[in-house]
């Protein structure tokens, strides 16, 4: 039997839902190495609630704080309009403040994985999500054009530095092929406990829609499946017809069945909830995003010539180690290139440029 917590709250009283979170799902903190991990699908303000929001952030990294791990690190990799702009994004979106001094750009340093063959081989998964000791989800309460929504299972999809998010996507094609996708990264690091920001949510052709609904909430879990079960059916879908819900399931990670889960707190469907306009195809079918997605997938970092120095970090920074320094200008092997962008992010010169 799982169970999932729905608090209500408001940005203002959010730390008494977090420490309820903490109550219903204990976590063993101490001398442990945490990563707090936020939604942050790009650089936008904290009102127009695309990320998770800062008072959410800023309540857990200080809930954590109490309970004596060993570090704490607050970090996400930026989705298809804030690559290579990690730190920018967290600026803009307050979640750097909100971090408490404990930000860092994971995007800069990553491992490679094994992932289902039938999308690419292996991929690079960041360091700090791969060693850490717990992993804390901050999902955001919203919908999504491929997934139809979008919460603590398709979040796992920001532990992929760079374009290979885009890459991926064009791998897999449709949007079945996307739900399957999604629940094969998320197996990479499944995470300990989840926080969902519902205190603002997103209805429409999400996850950046301009439509926002006030729930005023705040769910908890320390299953994704389930939690995600409850997410859908307060949006009005049934769970066991998402196809994400039900893959993982059958790889054993939860139960998205109402019957084995239950619920702290009051389960309400939201009224004429927006759902995406396509049926989750809204993505699939959008050409202007699937040229972005293309565009993202072709660029090759090239340094300029007139700014680079030769210092070497580039090349002793890639992860992928698919970078030399020929004739003192860094050159990209683009049979090993990850589309990371770690080189661009890691340039003290600002020399490094995609092209």
């Amino acid at each position: 039997m799982h169970q999932v917590m729905i608090h209500p709250s408001t940005y203002d009283t959010v730390r008494a839902a977090i420490d309820r979170a903490f109550d219903l799902f204990p976590q063993k903190l101490e001398d442990k190495k945490v990563v707090i991990k936020p939604n942050v699908l790009r650089g936008s303000e904290a009102a127009e609630g695309i990320v998770t929001h800062p008072a959410v952030l800023a309540a857990v990294v200080d809930k954590v704080q109490t309970m004596g791990p060993a570090s704490i690190v607050v970090g996400d990799n930026p989705g298809l309009f804030s690559y290579g702009a990690n730190e920018a994004a967290f600026e803009q979106t307050g979640l750097m403040a909100a971090a408490r001094g404990f930000y860092r750009n994971i995007g800069l340093d990553a491992v490679s994985l094994p992932l289902h063959p039938d999308f690419m081989e292996t991929v690079n998964v960041s360091r700090a999500i791969v060693e850490a000791d717990i992993v804390i989800s901050l999902p955001k309460f919203k919908t999504h054009g491929l997934t139809v929504m979008t919460g603590a299972i398709k979040n796992s999809y920001g532990i992929l530095p760079g374009a290979q998010k885009a890459r991926l996507h064009k791998i897999a094609g449709n949007p079945s092929r996307f739900h399957d996708l999604v629940v094969e990264v998320f197996k990479l690091r499944v995470p300990d406990l989840f926080i969902v920001d519902a205190v603002v949510g997103m209805e429409g052709n999400g996850p950046a829609s301009p439509e926002l609904r006030e729930i005023g909430l705040i769910l908890a879990a320390d299953n994704a499946v389930a939690i995600d079960a409850v997410m859908a059916a307060m949006m009005g879908l049934d769970p066991g017809r998402l196809r994400f819900l039900q893959n993982a399931a059958d790889a054993g990670l939860g139960s998205w069945k109402m019957a084995d889960i239950r619920i702290d707190g009051k389960l309400k469907k939201i009224k004429n909830f927006k759902l995406p306009p396509l049926g989750g195809e809204a993505i699939q079918d959008n050409a202007v995003v699937q040229e972005m997605l293309e565009s993202k997938t072709r660029l090759t970092p090239r340094a300029d010539p007139d700014g680079c120095t030769a210092c070497g970090t580039c090349v002793e920074q890639c992860p992928a180690q698919a970078l030399s320094m020929p004739n003192d200008l860094p050159q990209a092997d683009m049979d090993l290139c990850v589309t990371c962008f770690c080189c661009q992010e890691v340039c003290p010169e600002k020399a490094m440029v995609l092209q």
